[in-house]
């Protein structure tokens, strides 16, 4: 008979935001296998800090037979799914993929842990199911509106997780995080590719104007948030998992140029990106509320770790432009 903290199957594991999880929940002192199919943006550089200490399977969440597979040999207490195609600009090129593995994938991982009976489900949503808000800020009782193929992908998971709660009382939990940057992030996002570019010497590319606002949330953070919720949270609830500092991206770059000590004329405005949201911002009294959580990073301080992180590994970042190019000529 199994004794101690429940073992957690982390799906997106090898991800930007599972890996920082799995170190995290690791040193609460959880067992923990991971899960996850290596495409472009999955790495195991990443878990190179907790060797040895997990099980690892190569699976992708929409095959059915490898994800039942894991769940028998694994025998999880408790799924946290970070599996996803995340990036907004991919899914505007390529919307299939990611209703697949968002959407069907999702599926999958709700079905198997049904069938072995696990005892709570975390999935790790979005701040964009919300769609964007020019004032105020979303909160989790907030309609979904959301306004490209990824987040539409997110909402209809997020959907088809509140169905399973309500017709099979399955023990699921939403979390839905805002901006997330820090160390390992994928250099399509942001804060990494502005590093990327200006170590390339080439120009940071903005959307239209660089007024668009998002909310900045440390990864490790929002793991120790998503740890709260894995503890101590109502099954069937939603949680919105925010810092409360937002900034407009023109804002966040000059902020990278300023630490880099690069020319101030180191970014340039391109043609906007259809459906572009103009700002998130969520309420997350609920969850700080009832679980006690506070980011503890600022985001100054947590920008400059993160540049500093990226020039000390530059190697690894500039390794994976080969991969993004396309996206940014």
């Amino acid at each position: 008979m199994r004794t101690g903290l429940p073992k957690l199957l982390i799906t997106g594991g090898a991800g930007f935001m599972g890996s920082t999880f799995a170190g995290i929940a690791l040193g609460a002192g959880y067992k923990i296998s991971i899960a996850d199919n290596l495409s472009y943006a999955g790495d195991l550089k990443r878990l190179g800090g907790i060797k040895q200490k997990y099980g690892f399977r190569k699976a992708d969440i929409c095959n059915t037979k490898q994800i039942r597979q894991i769940f028998e040999k694994e025998k999880p207490d408790i799924v946290v799914n970070f599996a996803a195609q995340t990036h907004v600009d991919r899914s505007i090129l390529e919307g299939k993929t990611f209703t697949k593995t968002n959407l069907l994938g999702t599926q999958v991982l709700l079905d198997a842990s049904k069938k072995y009976a696990i005892k709570k489900f975390i999935h790790i949503s979005s701040d964009e199911v919300y769609g964007d808000i020019l004032r105020g800020a979303f909160s989790e009782a907030s309609p979904l509106e959301p306004n490209s193929p990824y987040a539409a992908s997110k909402a209809a998971a997020d959907l088809l997780i509140r169905s399973y709660v309500r017709t099979y009382a399955f023990p699921a939990v939403i979390v839905r995080p805002c901006n997330n940057y820090g160390p390992w992030q994928y250099p399509e996002k942001l804060i990494p590719l502005a590093v990327l570019k200006i170590l390339r010497r080439e120009k940071v590319p903005l959307y239209a104007d660089g007024k668009n606002r998002r909310e900045w949330l440390y990864v490790e953070d929002c793991a120790r948030g998503i740890l709260k919720v894995l503890q101590e949270a109502r099954v069937g609830e939603v949680y919105n998992l925010g810092s409360n500092e937002e900034r407009e991206n023109i804002e966040v770059v000059k902020m990278i140029i300023s630490i880099l000590g690069a020319p101030q004329d180191s970014f340039e405005f391109v043609r906007d990106r259809p459906g572009h949201d103009i700002r998130y911002r969520l309420n997350s009294r609920k969850l700080r509320r009832e679980l006690d959580w506070q980011p503890r990073v600022s985001f100054k301080q947590g920008l400059k770790d993160t540049v500093r992180w990226c020039v000390k590994n530059r190697k690894w970042l500039l390794g994976k432009w080969e991969s993004i190019r396309a996206l940014y000529r």
